[in-house]
């Protein structure tokens, strides 16, 4: 009698329905923690355009910088600045919140402009529905408009 060293058919077989099991329901977990990622890469990049935009209004305010298209030196960078506050761009509030720094693409910035009144759509990367939009102040005395456009982030 010879000895035999291995699997049956049938253990190999369990564990492969065990591993089916396993990732039939741990895929739609996984699924809804890279929506919730994306939803709070969204949510922080609200909060940093609103504080990034607060910042340089009130840098604009301490220089007594003019209501026109002018720049102001925030981090060693100049910021685009339009009524006092960032334009809807990457020279303005892209720079300001810091958005895509360090070599890293973590959001698609798309529209946009330097005049006033002009709308950049900011989307989070890896979704197509996850993004909002920041319309640079119409006049001076008004503050920048950020805009959820769709929180749905899959």
């Amino acid at each position: 009698m010879r000895n035999q060293n291995g699997f049956t058919l049938i253990e190999l077989i369990v564990v492969i329905v065990i591993l089916g099991i396993l990732a039939a329901t741990a895929l739609p977990r996984f699924v809804g923690v890279q929506d919730q990622a994306r939803r709070a890469s969204l949510n922080g990049a609200i909060g940093a355009v609103r504080s990034a935009a607060a910042l340089a209004h009130a840098g604009a305010l301490v220089q007594n910088l003019g209501t026109g298209a002018v720049n102001l030196a925030m981090e060693g960078q100049n910021v685009s600045l339009i009524n006092r506050y960032p334009t809807a761009n990457v020279a303005g509030i892209g720079i300001a919140a810091q958005l895509n720094q360090g070599g890293t693409a973590d959001y698609t910035l798309t529209g946009g402009g330097a005049a006033a009144g002009n709308t950049l759509t900011i989307a989070v990367v890896g979704s197509t529905t996850c993004s909002f939009t920041y319309q640079a102040p119409t006049a001076a005395g008004n503050a920048p408009v950020v805009t959820l456009v769709n929180s749905t982030c899959n």
